[in-house]
């Protein structure tokens, strides 16, 4: 199989960064209907209490494949310079080293998930009449880690040499898959919340395996050959290098949503169903916010490994403005339909009620989140993918889980719980600004490289 070049170090800034940005929108948004039908299907069919269940689903499963997702995130910035600089040999040893990673973890999260999900969601504070369908539903779910890492490895792999497409097509396929699965399952045979996570593992599994067919037989420097799928121990060093702090980062980001969760799950199943629902729409909310960062991450990676450091800096404000003020465009919208777009997944009034009190004091608030998202992904891109995880985890770690802490104690209210969301990406914007004003991160980079 044939394939087009794909670069983003020549050309048009804007041109190339949307090009490559637009497909991975789309992905994000197939890939949020993914849960989003499983909680609208399990909502409309089974009924609040496994809506509860399923829709508490995203900070535990964030939590245990976030760290792996970072993971990737290296991988895709080793292959993105060496790709830039046109060094194949070494994008090649760095693609097998990311698959036969990927394999290794994705065995690991399979027993781990699947070993501590009760233990888990005890701690989280889920109500009794809820853990035993949460249970079901997560253990179903981690049963197909090992397609959800491989997945994100080979997304990785089409990211980081500029191809956004292919992905794209492959996940329209499986969202497909699921949506017929889960109609089948829930609503046709009534099999419950067990086969929702059922339908998703399978979809994830047909994705992940389209994506590694075409990784088989595309005629290309990062073709795939099953042979040589082993760890390089120089890309293997890299990968950690650039792919820890991230993994570490969404891990104990995790940690601190958990926390959140906890104490939403304090004012009852009707507030879990609520906000579960709104989280579930806030994954939409956020897909130019990640779409962005994706794009921002692989521009810089691909320039800075060319030497462009001028057009790096140019696509990076590019990059962040465009995020910023879509994601705002989508949080105001949000604040005005939240009842109607709450009401899509249950129709329960206290739950509409608490699930649209939590959006409307989050959402305004989207352009800061994406903000420090985009300025992350210009970060990891350059290589410094420290700054970032240290100022994630200081603000929306430590920051959040103490001001949660002692707020609810003082102001026992769920708004009190919402807040901590806009308070704290508040403060990482401003770390942020203040380091992209005054480092010169840029020109650091050659320094990296060595």
């Amino acid at each position: 199989m044939q394939t087009k070049k794909y670069s983003l170090t020549e050309g048009s800034i804007w041109k190339a960064m949307l090009l490559f940005a637009m497909p991975v929108f789309l992905s994000n948004l197939f890939q949020q209907l993914y849960n989003a039908f499983d909680s609208w299907c399990v909502g409309n069919y089974i009924g609040d209490n496994a809506l509860a269940a399923v829709s508490s689903s995203g900070s535990l499963i964030f939590l245990l494949i976030g760290f792996f997702n970072g993971l990737a995130m290296g991988a895709g910035v080793v292959i993105a310079r060496a790709y830039g600089a046109k060094d194949y040999d070494t994008m090649s040893k760095s693609v097998h080293t990311a698959i036969a990673f990927g394999l290794v973890c994705g065995a690991a999260l399979t027993v781990v998930g699947v070993s501590l999900t009760p233990l888990i969601l005890r701690w989280m504070g889920t109500p009794s009449e809820v853990l035993p369908r949460s249970v079901e539903y997560f253990r179903y779910y981690f049963m197909g880690a090992l397609f959800t890492v491989m997945y994100n490895i080979f997304v990785g792999i089409f990211h980081a040499v500029g191809d956004s497409r292919h992905p794209l097509y492959y996940l329209i396929i499986s969202t497909f898959v699921n949506i017929v699965l889960d109609i089948l399952f829930v609503a046709v045979l009534g099999f419950g919340v067990g086969a929702a996570a059922m339908a998703t593992t399978i979809s994830q599994g047909v994705s992940a395996l389209l994506c590694f067919i075409h990784l088989l037989r595309v005629d290309a420097p990062y073709r795939v050959k099953i042979r040589l799928i082993r760890f390089d121990p120089k890309s293997l060093r890299d990968i950690l290098r650039y792919g820890l702090p991230s993994g570490i980062q969404n891990s104990v980001i995790s940690i601190a949503n958990v926390v959140v969760q906890a104490n939403i799950n304090s004012f009852g199943k009707a507030a879990m169903a609520g906000c579960g629902s709104y989280s579930k729409l806030e994954g939409f909310a956020f897909l130019p916010v990640m779409c962005f960062s994706q794009a921002l991450s692989t521009f810089v990676g691909q320039n800075l490994g060319a030497g462009n450091h001028t057009r790096t800096k140019k696509g990076a404000i590019f990059g962040i403005v465009c995020g910023c003020a879509m994601a705002e465009v989508i949080g105001i919208a949000s604040y005005i339909f939240a009842p109607r777009l709450i009401g899509f997944f249950t129709d329960s009034a206290e739950s509409i009620a608490l699930g649209t009190q939590h959006m409307r004091t989050i959402c305004l608030f989207y352009c800061l989140l994406a903000f420090s998202h985009c300025a992350a992904g210009v970060l990891r891109g350059a290589g410094k993918a420290m700054v970032p995880m240290f100022t994630m985890l200081g603000i929306w770690c430590v920051i959040r889980v103490s001001y949660i802490t002692v707020a609810v104690k003082i102001v026992n209210k769920l708004t009190t719980v919402s807040s901590a969301y806009p308070l704290t990406w508040s403060l990482s914007g401003i770390v942020f600004i203040i380091y992209l004003l005054k480092a010169d991160w840029i020109h650091n980079f050659d320094k990296i490289k060595e």
